[in-house]
């Protein structure tokens, strides 16, 4: 391989693993009855229309169906992608369940 086809392997490989951060998200979100596309739209505003996202929301699957995704991961994926932003509304999301889980 040359030079320029390592970077387009990095590149394809990068895109790869985002698209699976943006499910994982996604899947979160359905697993804790939240709408993917507005808690995107809250951390990116500027980003209405994502196509990878609404790819990744046709992807996930009912709750049921799904496997646990723990608080603590999706942060982590989000911040190992430095997805600060959304990170910091899941974490807000977060703390709202939390805080209705301990009134009842």
């Amino acid at each position: 391989m040359n030079r320029k086809e390592i970077e387009e392997q990095i590149i394809q490989n990068y895109r790869q693993e985002e698209q699976m951060m943006i499910l994982v998200f996604a899947q979160w979100c359905i697993n804790n009855d939240l709408d993917p596309a507005a808690i995107y739209l809250r951390a990116h505003p500027d980003q209405a229309e994502n196509p990878a996202l609404q790819q990744a929301i046709e992807l996930t699957v009912s709750k049921d169906e799904a496997g646990e995704i723990a608080d603590e991961m999706i942060l982590n994926v989000l911040s190992l992608f430095g997805n600060e932003d959304l990170a910091f509304v899941v974490t807000e999301e977060i703390a709202k369940r939390k805080a209705t889980e301990r009134k009842s």
